[in-house]
């Protein structure tokens, strides 16, 4: 059966880890976490990314083991935020010693721009190659993220307070923009709507338990190092000797308390900007829809899985979804794709079904055992025609991007409003492997081919378009007709164009000490 172990190679170190002794729950350190990792700072509506390079080491580290870093500790809601993330070359331009850097996963190390291959895995081809973006790449490769939100009314006084801080130490790559928090993305699809719910209270059992339905929940070390994941074990990230000059700062590893835990409380941060064609995605739904508005708004919901208004096709679920907020009946993000395996009404290639598949361990049938067991060997045909998807569970992104551009709606796009410049999405995504996360959903359900049993489909809204590598056309997308053939739309535009991107590590606030510090 098709439960991720396609990916293991990355998990052999985390599935090896023991747990500590059952029972035994560590307290949550709010005060060593960067605030990103708990909350999305909705209220703060204002942001800017500010993506810079050491140019003198001791100036840059002052500043760093000072850095006003606002923690995941509640209370009154503050009217701006500071955050930090660390790419490996960054760790490289403070000093970090070698064998430090080392112990962090390789995609990490490597970077996300560090090969043609790991660009094709990504779909970053074509007008998205890395030798095209305006960062990230070659001598453009940021060293720290400083992340600014605040309320409308302080921004620009708090970027130019910390522009004025780290001036000496940091020379300034970009500045990348946002525009105000609002609840539709540049296309003008409700957005934000999946995000999964960690769990802080640690109430999933620390083992690898087959899951038999699909859940809400994940397992605090999905998104946090230094904590238990899925798969019952802890990610692989630097422990280092508590004596080393520094580390005492650092806190002791569950699994190991003999050493002390430079990812605890951290996780990683993969950061694209992707600018997003707005006027030619809707001026070509429109002209497949022959003018008609009705159809022109199905198509994009097809390409989608929701209507603009956020609405599933698929429809809501009458189950309970464990780790969903909401009620069923209130909630958009309550819901499962179990009864409609054929995607007759949200089509199987649909974006949100790509990136958030919504299955179990198992492909759905009876709970009983000689059902399961069937089930597990593969002798139920039904079951193995659903078992094309890897578990849900194992790939999940916690998102965290911001918009930037106008706004424009298709209506007005549709009677001929100019682009007002660039438009698209800062993506930030948080979890704590690269490898199996971030890159498995990117590679393996976005730019993917093959799909859920599909052949030469890539995303609707992200797919890059380029023949397969045996000439296969990309550029299709099949929507099922219950009555007859699918609809086929052909000659698909690339409708995203990745800018820039890096892998970051936002370590715990005792780990951005020690990194500042060490040698």
């Amino acid at each position: 059966m098709c439960r991720d172990d396609r990916y293991a190679g990355a998990n052999l170190v985390e599935a090896a880890m023991s747990a500590p002794t059952a029972g035994y729950v560590t307290p949550m350190e709010w005060e060593d976490m960067q605030a990103l990792l708990r909350f999305g700072f909705k209220h703060l509506t204002q942001a800017s990314f500010l993506l810079l390079r050491v140019k003198d080491r001791d100036a840059a580290r002052a500043w760093l083991a000072a850095a006003p870093v606002t923690s995941a500790v509640t209370g009154n809601p503050p009217p701006t935020a500071l955050q930090v993330a660390l790419t490996s070359e960054g760790l490289r331009a403070l000093g970090v010693a070698s064998h430090i850097i080392g112990s962090f996963s390789n995609e990490y190390i490597a970077g996300m721009s560090s090969d043609p291959s790991r660009a094709r895995r990504l779909g970053d081809v074509a007008a998205s190659d890395p030798s095209h973006w305006t960062w990230g790449a070659t001598n453009h490769v940021p060293h720290v993220l400083l992340m600014l939100y605040a309320t409308p009314e302080t921004l620009d006084g708090f970027q130019q307070s910390i522009q004025a801080q780290f001036g000496v130490g940091f020379e300034e790559l970009v500045c990348l923009k946002t525009s105000a928090v609002g609840s539709k993305e540049p296309f003008g699809f409700e957005d934000g709507i999946s995000q999964p719910k960690l769990d802080w209270d640690r109430e999933r059992p620390v083992c690898d338990q087959e899951q038999y339905a699909y859940t809400n929940l994940s397992c605090l070390g999905e998104f946090l190092l230094g904590y238990p994941n899925e798969y019952g074990g802890y990610t692989d990230r630097p422990l280092l000797d508590p004596q080393r000059n520094g580390a005492a700062i650092l806190p002791r590893a569950e699994e190991a308390p003999e050493k002390a835990d430079l990812g605890r409380n951290g996780s990683y941060l993969v950061m694209r900007q992707l600018s997003q064609d707005v006027h030619g995605f809707w001026r070509y739904l429109d002209q497949q829809a022959g003018g008609d508005a009705a159809l022109r708004e199905r198509l994009a919901a097809s390409m989608v899985g929701r209507t603009r208004d956020g609405e599933p096709l698929v429809g809501r679920t009458n189950e309970v979804i464990a780790g969903n907020p909401a009620k069923p009946e209130g909630d958009l993000n309550a819901f499962t794709y179990q009864s409609d395996p054929q995607g007759l009404r949200c089509p199987l290639g649909a974006h949100i079904r790509r990136s958030n598949p919504r299955n179990a361990d198992l492909p759905p049938g009876d709970p009983g055992l000689i059902s399961r067991l069937i089930r597990t060997l593969g002798f139920d045909a039904e079951a193995l025609d659903n078992d094309h998807v890897a578990s849900t569970r194992f790939h999940r992104l916690l998102r965290r991007g911001r918009k930037y551009g106008a706004q424009v709606t298709p209506e007005q796009v549709l009677i001929g409003a100019p682009a007002d410049g660039e438009s698209g999405l800062h993506f930030i995504c948080l979890g704590a492997n690269i490898a199996r996360q971030f890159e498995f959903v990117q590679g393996a359900w976005i730019a993917g081919t093959k799909f859920d049993g599909l052949a030469g489909e890539g995303d609707p809204l992200l797919g890059h378009r380029q023949p397969g590598l045996d000439g296969t056309r990309t550029d299709v997308y099949s929507i099922p007709d219950p009555n007859g053939p699918d609809r086929r739309l052909t000659a698909l535009p690339s409708f995203v164009t990745v800018r820039g991107g890096a892998y970051f590590f936002l370590p715990g606030i005792r780990a951005l000490r020690y990194l500042a510090t060490a040698r």
